[in-house]
């Protein structure tokens, strides 16, 4: 393909930069302990400092791939399938999940929610980050609402969040990794004192794999 043609697949999401893709357990949140494949996607302007895949952030870093040959891939693997990034939501999502969908999986996505919502997901994880905040639509169809605590004026900020999600999202909050030792023993005090809360862990970084 052309440059000039690449570029409008990728504008239109029947290409997508692909940045890496794995079969594995998730680790996080609601799902954690089950099998996925998981899609990484590059691309993100939201840019926070303590993101553990910074390598995401460049799109042009990684390949425009044809959503044809991602869906294949997933499908080889297992029944669900999280959409990840970088942020996924800077691309339009709907190829790629319609065509997930018609191989009968199930698709999530782990997003900030920086951008508005497209595609179809069976689960949305909104992890919302103070330098971009979520939009509207993404707040109203969060499935699980995860926020990330590095320091403790963060738990003010997932309340702030947690007044703006829908009231079915289920709420957790998860220790920034290089913070883990001095933030969950306030997690859990915090989980203890505010039970609506739930406590999420990088379950896989614990077991060493994806």
């Amino acid at each position: 393909m052309l440059k000039k043609e690449i570029q409008l697949a990728v504008e239109k999401g029947e290409m997508l930069p692909l940045m890496e893709e794995f079969y594995t357990i998730q680790g996080e949140g609601y799902h954690t302990g089950t099998a996925a494949y998981f899609i990484r996607i590059g691309g993100c302007d939201v840019g926070c400092h303590w993101c553990d895949v910074k390598e995401s952030w460049n799109a042009e870093l990684h390949p425009p791939t044809e959503t044809d040959l991602i869906v294949a891939n997933a499908k080889k693997y297992a029944e669900t399938v999280v959409i990840t990034g970088g942020e996924p939501l800077t691309w339009n999502m709907e190829p790629l999940t319609a065509k997930l969908k018609e191989q009968d999986l199930r698709v999530h996505i782990e997003t900030s929610g920086a951008y508005p919502l497209s595609g179809t997901w069976d689960w949305i994880c909104l992890s919302p980050k103070k330098t971009k905040l979520p939009q509207e639509d993404v707040y109203a169809q969060a499935h699980e609402l995860k926020m990330i605590i590095h320091n403790k004026h963060d738990f003010l900020f997932a309340e702030e969040q947690a007044a703006k999600v829908n009231d079915k999202a289920i709420l957790f909050l998860q220790p920034e990794w290089s913070k883990k030792e001095e933030m969950t023993p306030l997690i859990v005090d915090y989980v203890m004192n505010n039970p609506k809360w739930r406590v999420s862990l990088q379950t896989h970084k614990y077991l060493n794999i994806p």
